[in-house]
């Protein structure tokens, strides 16, 4: 853990978490005032090349793309900005094609830097861009959303979707710098805020019986601990991306715990009923009896879960009426996850705070976990 701090760069005070990855190292700063000193964190990193900032149109990012803005207008480093509508629609192979196009014609060089500024879809989006235009250029991650700052921001996943699934194109591009301004949360519809509180209450569940205790009793925008409970979440995801980076040792699967089921969701509601983490709610609580079913978890934690997700915003912990059953069962055969023998490799709890992954789930007990869903 580490401790507020001011850099030689007169960055306001601000918490930092480090991600070593050798020579794809970087930092996550976690603060308020950030984005107005945006010229000093590039600066900071060496990124004075020719800059594309990459941000939904929304209103609601309107304040904290003005502050980028108005910090990046200066000669040392020449910005310009790539309107995209926002919604998990947006994630699309159709817009990368006139992203690229729109980096070609103003002839960014490899010098330069792509910023993505705005939630998980942008930055996944935004860091599919810069992975491939000229074969890879840097990366700067500028999360506005609680989701995008504790999980999407850190690890170096980008990708798009496609109409067979959620993520299915994509590559591991790491960002040279995460910049998550606290500031920004403000702007947030409570929904879209305590859709961030599923992943923070994830990473508690998989390993941090203390955080989870904590944020089981409600978070709001304007608690006076929310930079330590952002920091702890991303202090979590950054040493578990040190251990398995390209998710081939398995450790990475931890943090997919409640994602099997909440992607089933998604692509069977066609990504239009639930934002991400509402999804990822409904599968956290399948995850979790799933838990109490296979690995002997006491059914307790079960309730726990439930009980911290209500807390915070009210998560779902049922499906809203008319929801296909035969379409999620369906989708949960295209999820990204499914190992190469054609079957789900799930993600439990022994206990709050202790995950385990590759976990095979018969027909018929992954069906009683979806039935779960419709029941209070």
């Amino acid at each position: 853990m580490t401790t507020p701090s001011a850099t030689p760069s007169n960055l306001p005070p601000h918490r930092k978490v480090r991600v070593d990855l050798g020579p794809r190292s970087y930092d996550v700063l976690i603060g308020r005032g950030l984005l107005r000193s945006m010229d000093a964190c590039l600066t900071t990193q060496q990124l004075t090349g020719r800059t594309a900032i990459i941000a939904d149109d929304s209103d609601g990012l309107s304040l904290p793309l003005k502050a980028v803005k108005s910090s990046l207008n200066k000669p040392e480093i020449p910005s310009f900005y790539l309107r995209i509508s926002g919604g998990e629609s947006t994630k699309s192979m159709e817009n990368v094609a006139r992203l690229l196009s729109d980096l070609a014609i103003a002839k960014v060089p490899r010098s330069g830097t792509v910023i993505g500024l705005g939630g998980g879809v942008i930055g996944d989006l935004a860091g599919f861009v810069a992975a491939t235009y000229l074969r890879g250029i840097n990366f700067v991650q500028v999360p506005t959303t609680l989701l995008a700052m504790v999980d999407s921001s850190v690890g170096g996943k980008t990708g798009v979707n496609l109409p067979e699934g959620k993520n299915l194109v994509g590559a591991f591009h790491q960002p040279k710098l995460v910049v998550a301004d606290l500031d920004t949360l403000s702007t947030l519809p409570p929904r879209e805020f305590s859709a961030g509180m599923a992943e923070v209450i994830k990473y508690g569940a998989i390993r941090d019986q203390h955080l989870f205790d904590r944020v089981a009793r409600g978070v709001k925008p304007d608690d006076t601990d929310l930079d330590e409970i952002v920091e702890t979440c991303v202090a979590i995801k950054a040493r578990i991306v040190e251990n398995d980076e390209f998710e081939t040792k398995g450790e990475r699967a931890l943090l997919n715990f409640g994602h099997t089921i909440g992607h089933a969701i998604e692509k069977a509601t066609g990504y239009n009923t639930y934002l991400h983490g509402e999804a990822i709610s409904l599968g956290m609580r399948a995850a979790a009896w799933l838990s109490v079913w296979k690995t002997g978890m006491h059914e307790s934690d079960a309730r726990q879960i439930e009980a911290a997700l209500t807390a915070n915003g009210d998560l779902p912990l049922t499906l809203k009426p008319g929801i296909d059953r035969a379409a999620i069962l369906a989708a949960l055969g295209n999820d990204k996850k499914v190992a190469a023998d054609g079957q789900n490799r799930w993600v439990l709890l022994k206990k709050i705070g202790a995950a385990t992954s590759n976990w095979e789930i018969s027909a018929d007990l992954v069906e009683k976990a979806v039935d779960l869903l419709y029941t209070t």
